[in-house]
């Protein structure tokens, strides 16, 4: 056990949540405790040594409820997880307790006129296949996409591929609603609707279980796959900004990659001349014709091109690109780490290229930011010390540039570095023992050293 759970009555906790699948092994304590938090040098010491103490896997809604009143009662720090793709550790148990596995919560309720209601467990690519035949899919997804839940998408992440045309998660429109469980003496279910969502969006379970989501589709187009070399960064990046803004071609995904990352994407190294950049994209095939004609436009070449058929078959290059191309160049060498950036131009891309060269190499993301398309970072860097990592994000920050530091656990350090005074009146309301995901929210344990606010 640990410190933290050393005084809870863990025989009449277990008994209570009898008829719910309890995990208890040490290995699998450990593998359900942990997400890619190694990927930072910083987070991997201040986390390898965090587990729980019980795992819980319930399959229903009233199954969570139980789960809820049980930690309430005998004051058990309880921690939501679904497939524990993230990178910041926002699955993992800081204070021991219940790890709580939403994955057999999986039931797809319904899918109509472009919403679909789920549980949190659903497999983002699972319900591909049942909303495609129906002309649906989702508006994006991580590039965990074949492993990855829509309850843990949403709780701990941001955006994704997709996100060209639809923005990111958080934006108005991409949530209509959610069902949340509370840790309170007498645990109810709430359902949240339109604004409200964002009381409980992004937040690493810190304020509300989640039990059900309605969410806005996306037409399901025929998406093919192309790459596109350029011979530098410059062109390739003016490339991705060009095709972000021409909305008349329908595109999922624009990555950019300067040539100093292409080498890490040791798949696809027949198509990536040495020395140059590249573009890995998803083009709708309706819009291939005129696509074609942009890219010789603005000086690429393509070098890889699969239908949409062909591209269901094997590995999709949506598994190059966000945080996987980050997962490929560390099977290289696990030294390198990442920082997620919003640089707002292109030239402040190309500056950061000329100021930092090979030590951060800059791989983009182009994505809709408030209505307009800008490229957003998720550079490779060649880490040293915390201290240049400290260096690196503030050179950037001083630039103009906004750095989203995947280096921390804590849910305002790393992106939007305010205190949300929404999310914090919503965890006084249903979690006030502070009993939620204990640790990774600021607002709440400085105004309650103590944990709790009753």
């Amino acid at each position: 056990m640990t410190a933290f759970a050393a005084e809870i009555p863990w025989e009449q906790a277990i008994a209570a949540l009898s008829g719910i699948e309890q995990i208890t092994d040490p290995n699998q304590l450990t593998k359900l405790s942990q997400d890619y938090y190694h990927f930072s040098p910083i987070l991997a010491p201040q986390l390898a040594d965090k587990r729980a103490d019980l795992v819980v896997r319930p399959t229903s809604e009233a199954d969570v409820l139980r789960v809820a009143q049980v930690c309430t009662r005998y004051q058990i720090p309880v921690t939501v997880r679904g497939a524990g793709t993230g990178n910041y550790g926002q699955c993992v148990p800081l204070r021991g307790g219940i790890v709580l596995d939403l994955t057999k919560l999986n039931q797809i309720h319904w899918i109509r006129q472009g919403v679909a209601s789920v549980d949190p467990g659903v497999r983002l690519a699972n319900f591909d296949k049942q909303a495609r035949p129906e002309g649906w899919e989702w508006r994006m997804y991580p590039s965990t996409y074949r492993t990855a839940t829509v309850g843990g998408f949403f709780g701990g992440g941001s955006g994704g591929i997709g996100s060209i045309t639809y923005g990111q998660l958080r934006d108005r429109g991409n949530l209509n609603a959610v069902r949340v469980v509370t840790l309170e003496n007498y645990p109810q279910v709430l359902e949240l609707r339109g604004d409200a969502v964002q009381q409980v969006n992004h937040a690493y379970g810190t304020n509300g279980i989640i039990t059900r989501l309605e969410v806005p589709l996306a037409p399901a187009y025929d998406w093919a796959e192309l790459i596109i070399t350029f011979p530098d960064l410059a062109t390739a990046a003016n490339f991705g900004q060009v095709l972000g803004e021409t909305d008349g071609l329908m595109k999922k995904l624009i990555t950019v990659c300067a040539p100093s990352v292409c080498p890490y994407l040791t798949a696809l190294q027949d198509y990536l001349p040495k020395g140059q950049a590249c573009a890995l994209v998803m083009i709708a095939e309706s819009s291939l014709e005129l696509f074609q004609e942009l890219v010789q436009e603005l000086g690429g070449r393509i070098t890889y091109e699969k239908s949409a058929l062909e591209a269901q078959k094997g590995i999709s290059l949506a598994e190059f690109t966000w945080n996987h191309t980050t997962l490929h160049a560390r099977a290289v060498d696990p030294t390198i780490t990442y920082l997620q950036t919003f640089y707002f131009t292109i030239e402040r891309v190309l500056a950061m290229e000329e100021q930092f060269g090979d030590e951060v190499m800059i791989h983009l993301e182009f994505m809709r930011v408030e209505g307009r398309v800008m490229p957003a970072g998720l550079q490779l860097v060649r880490y040293t010390t915390p201290e240049r990592l400290d260096e690196i994000i503030a050179l950037h920050e001083a630039a103009g540039c906004a750095i989203a530091n995947p280096h921390t656990y804590i849910l305002e350090d790393g992106g939007r570095k305010v205190i949300d005074p929404v999310q914090l009146a919503f965890k006084e309301f249903v979690d006030p023992r502070g009993l939620l995901n204990p640790g990774k929210m600021r607002a709440w344990f400085e105004k309650y050293p103590t944990g709790s606010r009753i």
